[in-house]
């Protein structure tokens, strides 16, 4: 299956208080509020459709899953095997490759929303989330544009909270029937005793600010605008960042017939894929049943000795903490090798210090060096988006993450892809949201209908 062609992602959320004018229209949402439609998003909702709890999805972009959609590089696979990787309730299908590719990922995600009836409202950006303790429910407020159909998982609402007061505004009830498509964006508040915050934690690129960008007169870009090396050939491109994204990055222009050159800041723990017949991934899954974190690190970094070498003779220090230990306390993801490493060794990727400023033509680095560069590539990752909308106070961190480890539901509130666990976190987060939001939902359903 191949991915869709969608229209280029949305400007970066706002960061300003919602307009004063016009005056939001209210839907009242008689189950969740999903903000995102990626995998988390999807994996939430899916899960909330089979226990037959309706829910909205917005969705800011114009399509399921814009990340992948847009911000993805064209040689991307999943670093981990597809039975890692899977959403709740569907499968990969058999014929997906053991590490399916982007375009094979993307098809998936498709084929689930449809499987699971799910319809995201798109073009619906959220401005501003707020709990209401007059009323318990959260206001979430968002600007919709060139949408026609209202995203109700499968079920028709129930009844209209009593404890909603009336309004000059307008108010309507979401539902499963059509609205008119809004001739110029609207403002529409939605109102839900449940707020799902599904963003994620690589919504909004991250840039470093780095003294001289402004007047490099090569290509200057973040990983999330690079697709391919082939307009690279002959070139000089710097990537900075050495983390899975940076090293495919180099792979991918190495294929190309460019000469990459990846900046090193920090240490980094590079791991084969693949040991013992079976992902590296899956070899520490089993032994994290049996045995200690720091254990296990031990056994992968002498297994990773044995197999790929000493790397800190290639400039590739290792962290002092082992690889699943630095993963659980700072959330970096080691690097799982796919062929950078071999590069690295015969310098077709060659390895240099810290950048300290780019010139007009390359760059200077922390240990003097200085050369010439055509292109440079950020590979530094992305960061949540939450903290420009969600304006509720004592539910984020300073770094956009929950204040508070899941299970909670304080508030209604519920998180679901911030646990720095990939694919296969956010769908143990979706199944565990879904069965709590069920369960409350059941209460309060309950408790209206004794209340007749």
């Amino acid at each position: 299956m191949s991915a869709e062609t969608l229209p280029p992602q949305p400007p970066p959320l706002p960061a300003t208080d919602p307009p004063s004018s016009p005056t939001p229209r209210i839907s009242i949402v008689h189950g969740p509020v999903i903000v995102g439609a990626g995998p988390s998003g999807l994996a939430v909702a899916a899960s909330l459709r089979r226990l037959c709890v309706p829910s909205v999805i917005l969705e800011r972009s114009d399509g399921i899953a814009d990340l992948w959609s847009h911000r993805m590089y064209d040689r991307l696979t999943l670093h981990l095997p597809k039975p890692f990787c899977q959403l709740p309730h569907l499968p990969f299908p058999a014929y997906f490759p053991s590490y399916p590719s982007k375009d094979h990922f993307l098809g998936y995600l498709h084929a689930y929303a449809h499987h699971f009836s799910l319809r995201p409202l798109f073009g619906c950006t959220v401005i501003d989330a707020r709990f209401d303790p007059a009323v318990s429910l959260w206001r979430v407020t968002a600007i919709r544009r060139d949408l026609s159909d209202v995203p109700m998982q499968a079920l028709s609402p129930s009844r209209s909270s009593d404890s909603l007061s009336e309004s000059s505004r307008s108010t309507s009830s979401v539902s499963s029937e059509t609205l008119t498509e809004p001739r110029e964006p609207e403002v529409v508040e939605f109102l839900s005793p449940w707020l799902v915050v599904a963003t994620g934690e690589n919504a909004e690129p991250v840039v470093p600010e780095i003294k001289g960008a402004e007047g490099f007169e090569g290509s200057l870009l973040h990983s999330s605008e690079y697709k391919s090396g082939v307009e690279y050939e002959g070139k000089r491109v710097l990537v900075v960042g050495c983390g899975n994204s940076g090293m495919e990055i180099c792979v991918d222009l190495c294929e190309h017939g460019a000469m990459p050159f990846m900046s090193v800041r920090s240490g980094v723990h590079i791991l084969p894929r693949e040991m013992l017949g079976t992902s590296t991934f899956g070899v520490a899954m089993k032994l994290l049943r049996w045995l200690p974190t720091k254990v296990v690190d031990r056994f992968l970094l002498i297994m990773a000795k044995m197999m790929i070498g000493d790397t800190e003779k290639y400039g590739l220090k290792r962290p002092k903490v082992g690889p699943l230990e630095l993963k659980n306390t700072t959330g970096k993801t080691p690097v799982l090798d796919v062929g950078a490493l071999s590069r690295i060794k015969d310098e077709r990727i060659k390895i240099v210090s810290e950048v300290e400023s780019l010139t007009s033509n390359g760059a200077k680095f922390v240990d003097g060096g200085e050369m010439a560069f055509h292109a440079v590539v950020f590979a530094t990752g992305y960061k949540s988006n939450a903290p420009l909308w969600l304006k509720e106070a004592g539910v984020l961190t300073a770094e956009g993450k929950p204040e508070h480890s899941f299970p909670n539901g304080e508030k209604g509130i519920y998180f679901v892809g911030f646990s720095g666990k990939g694919l296969l976190g956010a769908s143990v987060d979706a199944i565990k949201t879904a069965l709590d939001v069920s369960a409350r939902w059941t209460r309060l359903s309950e408790s209206k209908d004794v209340g007749l």
